[in-house]
């Protein structure tokens, strides 16, 4: 079974939530287990709200940025873009953790924990590329061809 689907987001909180909702939603309609769709909506999350606070200048730029979800055989891969000043030198590199006294910069740290594979991309000046992808498991009586008859 292959679905994937893409949104095209205003950079405003609002949007985050609605992000996370539908793939929750379409991981419990195709029967992924719970703990994985928990695992990849708070890595969904942490990448919105990067792209909603980093994403651009201004929160009216008509860039937005995009969330595409791929839900292929036995992998989910999340990728969200945004068109603004990219990811800092060196920033993105370094998986470790901020100060504990500090109070922001645990996003991407979060992402790396909990997806399985994730990659990074960024053309400063041009837009910032978070994508990540993670081994699904199923619920228990969960079977691939009765997925395929519900939808």
């Amino acid at each position: 079974m292959s679905i994937w689907w893409s949104l095209h987001l205003r950079r405003e909180a609002a949007s985050v939530p609605l992000a996370r909702r539908l793939l929750l939603g379409a991981m419990e309609t195709v029967g992924v287990d719970p703990d994985v769709s928990f695992d990849l909506s708070v890595a969904l999350t942490e990448a919105c709200a990067n792209a909603v606070e980093h994403g651009g200048e201004r929160a009216e730029d008509q860039g937005g940025y995009r969330v595409t979800a791929y839900l292929d055989g036995e992998t989910c891969r999340i990728e969200v873009a945004d068109s603004g000043p990219g990811f800092p030198p060196r920033r993105v590199l370094t998986r470790t953790a901020p100060a504990p006294t500090a109070e922001n910069g645990r996003g991407l740290c979060l992402i790396q924990e909990l997806a399985d594979h994730v990659h990074f991309g960024s053309k400063p000046g041009h837009g910032a590329v978070v994508s990540f992808d993670k081994v699904l498991k199923w619920r228990e009586g969960t079977r691939e061809d009765a997925l395929l008859e519900a939808m």
